[in-house]
């Protein structure tokens, strides 16, 4: 029996479409035989301009989306639909939050309140299901949709060995984006105090020229600037963190957020600090894979020097971690998922 293909049509949400299904799944499909492919839809500013093999093989397929696409692309599914074999919509971000959150930059808000007003609409009605990637996604979306499904995110790289914990000091890190710059700035005095009372710990902030300014003009702060998501890729490969950042203040943007961060803090080879609210309150063990941090002020610089104090805690924290990571990411889940839509 031969199955129809897949199309992901890709308007550059790169991790989203690795993490989900691209670099979790496809080439499991096609190891079976199923044909997948990635368009990039930025290659052409109208379907209507590409080239007539490249639309014919998007007759009869199974068609993924991720987060947003042009409204030329829409309206040529609108227009073709019947041809299709199926639309999956697949969202990992609550894009009305972002649209209206000040702390976020004011280019990528207008882009996602333009997408909000518009795109996004037309998706869900054309969408046979809603793919979220959260559990406020799913009942978000269950509010728009009537298939909604979750599917959380997938371990795509593997945590290496804790051989870095034998060397001395301590390096912290925030692999973040200016999504969560906002997010970083709450606890900048914290990271200002431990950096100035440990002579030891080292910190990487990896936003270049938008770090905050206290951190970027400390000694011991690296601020790698921003990556490709492919060189972030290669990147971490090597990267390696004691301690993982992963400051969530109480916003309607942050809320809809996967836990993915627990699985990218294993995947550098560390022990995480989150704040003390969903995704992380249903995922972290407190004292055993991470640390989750309230909101009150000292609390995070009084978990980071726990760390500090303690690294055989933190060696064996960040050890529990992976074993974790690899179970809530394993990649059997997500194949699953997609193997029963086929």
């Amino acid at each position: 029996m031969r199955h129809p293909p897949w199309v992901l049509l890709s308007d550059g949400a790169c991790p989203t479409e690795d993490i989900y299904f691209l670099r979790a799944v496809a080439p499991w499909l096609r190891d079976r035989g199923i044909d997948v492919r990635r368009l990039d839809t930025r290659r052409w500013r109208s379907p209507w301009l590409a080239r007539p093999w490249l639309i014919g093989a998007l007759r009869g397929a199974h068609i993924i989306v991720c987060r947003t696409l042009a409204e030329p692309w829409i309206e040529w599914l609108e227009c073709h639909r019947a041809r299709l074999a199926s639309v999956r919509y697949l969202i990992d971000d609550d894009i009305g939050a972002a649209a209206t959150d000040a702390n976020l930059p004011m280019a990528y808000r207008q882009r996602m309140r333009a997408f909000a007003g518009g795109g996004q609409p037309r998706l869900l009605a054309l969408a046979d299901e809603v793919i979220a990637c959260s559990d406020h996604l799913a009942r978000l979306f269950s509010q728009h949709h009537a298939g909604v499904t979750l599917l959380p995110p997938t371990l795509i790289a593997e945590p290496p060995d804790q051989a870095h914990f034998r060397d001395s000091g301590c390096r912290a890190g925030f692999h973040g984006t200016r999504a969560h710059l906002a997010d970083l700035e709450s606890i900048v005095p914290a990271l200002t105090a431990l950096h100035d009372g440990n002579a030891s710990l080292t910190f990487e902030i990896m936003l270049g020229a938008f770090a905050p300014p206290p951190l970027q003009t400390r000694p011991r702060v690296e601020t790698p600037g921003p990556m490709s998501w492919r060189a972030f890729q290669r990147y971490r490969r090597r990267a390696r963190l004691h301690v993982g950042l992963t400051p969530l203040r109480d916003t309607a943007f942050n809320a809809g957020k996967s836990h993915i961060k627990f699985l990218d803090n294993a995947v550098v080879g560390c022990v995480g600090l989150y704040s003390d609210r969903a995704p992380y309150r249903e995922i972290v063990s407190h004292g055993e894979d991470g640390l989750l941090v309230s909101d009150r002020p000292g609390a995070w610089q009084e978990a980071i020097q726990q760390l500090i104090d303690d690294p055989w805690s933190t060696r064996v924290m960040a050890k529990q971690a992976a074993r974790k990571a690899r179970e809530l990411g394993d990649p059997e889940r997500a194949r699953a998922f997609w193997w029963v839509r086929r």
